[in-house]
């Protein structure tokens, strides 16, 4: 880099320079104020649900006959990873699971070969079954939730309200799709007395023929006339609930209206799917998902204006209630970030301004604007946002940037100390700093790698460190080199020679006692090598005491409730114990919003959160609280009233959202098996374990015990004799316990279900039965005692499958003081002795954090080898000797040194971010050997021999090592009171400052060792 010297054009060119100089400022300002916020990053759900029904059929039979098929066609798939099936009598839930390295580009064509597959498969399903229906829309997220309530108002007059306004909020921009969630379904029954119907010899398919008959839309034709053609219309279709009980029914000779014989009245699914309450009233919600891209505070912004309006419109007695706003979130967690990292660049700019005084500090100061200026345009360009990744990145990328400004500029003023004019001292820096700063440069962001092009959910997740790291350093570099000379040139004062030249710059007390120093860790470098190798091992060992962890738990404020009753408990019940917990929330001051979702899991308002499946013994409650210490403490509480007894019925379940990729239970184990009564066997062997450890509680297993079921033995000889088919009296049992759907009532855009079913409290009485009556086809009753016999029989009320293998997973919460991955690794240590008694074809898995952390980290083990290969090109092309990349390479790893201690002292766990924090600080090692042996080099060329080379490289390394380690360690303070990135703080800021001790005493004696310097 000698013959073209960048930093000399710059300042020959100063009115070019100066040009970009204003132009990189205004452009980062437009781009800090135009780009996107959003909260946390997103990344590609590879999740796709499946849902089939076939009324009638058993657990077993939904497993063997539908799910089982649509499984194999679903394992055909390029990038398959697994299928987890659910099926309960009459129902089947199946979760597609893309492999966690699939690129998020294939997903789209993945769910597209999906759902072909699946739809060449529902021809082949058993009659009567119905779907396969498939979700690909599973990963959308709720930007925001409204309510729309009004106690006391039909529920089917809220849903034409809740429509109106979804079609205000579509219009709204940035809006991709707003759905209503909780709406349930409307039914028109027609209530008969079984009994009635018997005397007067009316069958039950006399009333459902005539209702058919009556509402069909069939074409009447139409009429070609010399204009328009006119089309004929019949007026016999039901448009209300008046005409159904006009419906005449014939029976014999006599002719009935419907109304005579039955009661017509409005109703709802019986019983309910899903219900949703919002603070203690039946509501439904209008969940809003945003544009792809868009800025989540201008749509919150819009949003807010459009709700504003709407509830000032409203009907009388129907409110409109935000339930969550991500763009609350976002302008928190952004502004949050700002604060620190505004505090991280203040605290940068005081310490360059105090050490270098405050010309030469401006000098540096500037570099900072300039530079970040420059990484938010990228940002722009390349579609970046600012978010929990991007900001801390940045911040991280604080603590480095003016390293390449204070090398430049201390270069500037040492040379012009020695009585060099200022142009040349500008040109100076970039013929002696430039290429070891870009070397070091390339280290550093090299080491960042893994994680910008891991091939995983995490990778994903937080792949923007490496790009925004890359971008910071890069634009740093190119500040250093071409603005600083610049800039030095016009604001360093006028510096007066120092008599002495070299030696009287660096002969002050303060260089003569780290000159001394320098020189005895040379003299006795085996034995400052060997206090390095001891502690490196004391790091290693201290590495097996600190806890694990995987990501942490969210900063957010809602409180996550989970009422779990036994399976197979109807939605009824399941709402009675939720009745219970919101009573007790409702008192507690810091439940601000209490919004319960029962019979399934809430939508996703969080990218972390999977909604939980459609079950009916399940119901998830979401409380808004202020902020996170008060959730914490209504945790605790809550915890202490379900052991209480608040809802003795249920088990009550209270965490809160965790960072990074979904998982239900932290500790978790499956066992998997051809045999389910074998498989529930060996959980429950598991389950024992795992109850006896002391850091595990709310330990229970996904399947349930089997419930009892009536089981109805027809005799087949009598029922021929009396004139029934089995499928008759299986349709006139459904008609009188459930009822049956016969026709449907068109109102506006919704189709409303016509069900016909008994009247009374007896089809809700199970010991009723055997007195039913059913009628024959020529209308004589029929007591069903004479066509069979019921028998009580068990049945599993759930039956779980992962990979077509029957599989119960046993799972639990461990206490806070604890980490998952250290619980869960003791735990598979106490499961060793039922792993090796284990049949053959059975098996226990991992599951929980513990698996996603291994997927995570098994993602970045391929691009190791990567990163080292490029790290040992970048080195070898600077230093041009195997020697000294190997030596280079060895002071990698030493950041361990630092960083377990800082680890330890603060309790903080050792997770992904903090991997991330090591691996970047491996990089910021290898660049302060790269700048030190360069100066070492120079040294050596100016005459010096290798023994004093060193030394005095040391020396004059000093000041900007010492300069750059303070700034980095104070900027990465704000991010050790950051729940997300704690750990990585820490482990930065403790390798920092023990990498600069490292630097100045360690590797001189170390480059001594490598090279065989001996004393002169």
């Amino acid at each position: 880099m000698q013959s073209f010297n960048l930093s000399a054009l710059a300042v020959r060119e100063r009115a070019i320079t100066l040009f970009f100089i204003f132009a990189s400022a205004c452009a980062g300002i437009y781009a800090y104020i135009h780009l996107g916020r959003a909260e946390d990053p997103s990344f590609t759900i590879k999740v796709l649900t499946v849902t089939a029904v076939w009324p009638g059929a058993t657990a077993q039979e939904m497993q063997d006959l539908v799910a089982e098929p649509l499984e194999k066609r679903l394992q055909e798939l390029r990038w398959y990873d697994r299928v987890e099936t659910v099926t309960r009598p009459g129902l089947a839930l199946m979760t597609l699971q893309l492999i966690d390295k699939t690129p998020p580009q294939e997903v789209a064509e993945q769910f597209y070969q999906a759902r072909k597959k699946l739809a060449d498969e529902a021809p082949k399903l058993p009659q009567g079954a119905m779907g396969p229906f498939v979700n690909d829309e599973y990963s959308d997220v709720s930007f925001a939730l409204y309510s729309v309530e009004a106690p006391g108002f039909p529920l089917r007059k809220l849903t034409r309200v809740a429509e109106e306004l979804r079609q205000r909020f579509l219009h709204v921009p940035g809006v991709k799709k707003v759905d209503i969630v909780g709406e349930q379904d409307e039914r028109i029954f027609v209530d008969f007395s079984y009994p009635r119907l018997t005397a007067l010899g009316i069958s039950p398919a006399d009333i459902f023929s005539a209702l058919s008959r009556e509402n069909a839309v069939t074409p009447a034709g139409s009429v070609d006339t010399d204009g328009a053609q006119v089309f004929v219309r019949l007026d016999g279709a039901y448009t209300d609930i008046d005409k159904i009980r006009d419906t005449p029914i014939v029976a014999g000779k006599q002719s009935f209206r419907l109304s005579d014989i039955a009661e017509v009245k409005r109703g709802y699914e019986d019983p309910a799917t899903f219900v949703i309450r919002h603070d203690g009233e039946p509501s439904l919600l209008l969940s809003v998902v945003m544009k792809e891209g868009w800025n989540g505070l201008d749509l919150g912004n819009a949003l807010r204006a459009e709700s504003d309006k709407i509830s000032s419109s409203l009907p009388l007695g129907v409110s409109l209630k935000k339930v969550t706003d991500q763009a609350v979130n976002i302008s928190s967690a952004v502004n949050e970030f700002m604060i620190k990292f505004a505090m991280a660049v203040c605290v940068v700019m005081l310490v360059s301004l105090l050490s270098l005084g405050w010309r030469v500090g401006i000098v540096v100061v500037a570099a900072i604007p300039l530079t970040l200026g420059t990484v938010f345009v990228i940002m722009m360009m390349t579609d970046r946002v600012f978010d929990r990744i991007t900001l801390g990145a940045l911040i991280i990328s604080l603590g480095l940037l003016v390293d390449d400004a204070i090398i430049a500029i201390e270069s500037m003023v040492v040379k012009m100390e020695e009585g060099m004019d200022r142009v040349q001292a500008a040109a100076y820096a970039w013929s002696h700093t430039a290429a070891p700063m870009l070397a070091g440069t390339l280290v550093t962001i090299i080491g960042f790698l893994p994680v910008g092009f891991a091939r995983s959910s995490a990778g994903e997740y937080a792949g923007n460190i490496f790009w925004i790291v890359g971008f910071s350093l890069i634009a740093s570099w190119v500040v250093a080199v071409v603005f600083t000379p610049y800039l030095g040139v016009k604001l360093l004062p006028q510096i007066e020679k120092v008599n002495g030249s070299h030696e009287g710059i660096y002969s002050t007390p303060g260089y003569q006692r780290f000159r001394q120093l320098v020189t005895w860790c040379v003299t006795k470098k085996y034995t400052v090598a060997g206090m390095v190798a001891g502690a490196f091992l004391m790091a290693g060992g201290g590495m097996a005491i600190v806890k694990k962890q995987f990501f942490p738990n969210s900063d957010r404020p809602e409180l996550l409730v989970e009422v779990q009753l036994p399976l197979g408990t109807s939605i009824e019940t399941t709402s009675g114990a939720v009745k219970k917990v919101e009573r007790w929330l409702s008192e507690q001051s810091e439940s601000k919003i209490v919004t319960s979702y029962i019979g399934a899991g809430a939508p996703r308002f969080f990218f972390s959160y999977n909604p939980e499946l459609p079950d009916p013994s399940f119901a998830k409650i979401v409380v808004l609280t202020p902020n996170a210490e008060a959730r914490d403490h209504l945790k605790l509480r809550l915890r202490q009233a379900a052991a209480d007894g608040l809802a003795p019925e249920a088990r009550i379940r209270a965490t809160q959202l965790v960072f990074g990729p979904y998982s239900p239970f932290p500790v978790a184990f499956r066992v998997m098996g051809p045999d389910p009564a074998q498989v529930r066997e060996i959980a429950c062997s598991v389950e024992d374990v795992m109850r006896h450890d002391p850091d595990m509680r709310t330990v229970n297993v996904d399947w349930g015990e089997r419930v009892p079921k009536l089981h109805f033995v027809l005799d087949q000889e009598r029922l021929q004799l009396i004139g029934l088919s089995p499928v008759e009296a299986a349709q006139q049992l459904q008609f009188l316990l459930n009822g049956q759907p016969i026709t449907q009532v068109r109102e506006n855009i919704r189709a409303v279900n016509v069900v016909a079913r008994s009247a009374g409290s007896e089809r809700l009485d199970p010991t009723e039965l055997e007195n039913f009556t059913l009628t024959s086809r020529n209308g004589k009753p029929i007591p069903l005692s004479q066509i069979g016999r019921v028998e009580v029989q068990s049945e599993d009320p759930i039956i779980k499958r992962r990979d077509r293998v029957p599989t119960i997973t046993v799972r639990g919460d461990n206490y806070e003081a604890t980490q998952p991955p250290d619980v869960s690794s003791r735990i598979w240590a106490k499961l060793a002795p039922i792993r090796k008694a284990l049949p053959e074809n059975y098996r226990v898995e991992m599951a929980g954090s513990i698996e996603e952390a291994t997927k995570a980290n098994s993602a970045l083990a391929p691009l190791f080898p990567i990163m080292i290969l490029l790290t040992l090109a970048v080195i070898i092309i600077q230093v041009r000797s195997f020697s000294a990349m190997w030596m280079v390479m060895l002071t990698g790893p030493l950041g361990l040194i630092g960083a377990v201690p800082a680890l330890l002292l603060f309790h903080q766990p050792f997770g992904f971010n903090a991997i991330l924090g090591l691996i970047g600080l491996s990089g910021i090692l290898m660049r302060n050997t790269l700048i030190l042996i360069g100066q070492i080099h120079t040294n050596q060329a100016d005459g010096l021999d290798p023994y004093h080379a060193i030394i005095e490289a040391t020396v004059q390394r000093s000041r900007p090592v010492i300069l750059t380690a303070l700034a980095a360690v104070l900027a990465f303070i704000p991010l050790t009171h950051s729940v997300f990135w704690g750990s990585m703080a820490y482990v930065l800021i403790g390798g920092t400052a023990i990498g600069t001790v490292l630097t100045l005493a360690f590797l001189p004696a170390l480059y001594a060792i490598w090279f065989r310097v001996a004393r002169q």
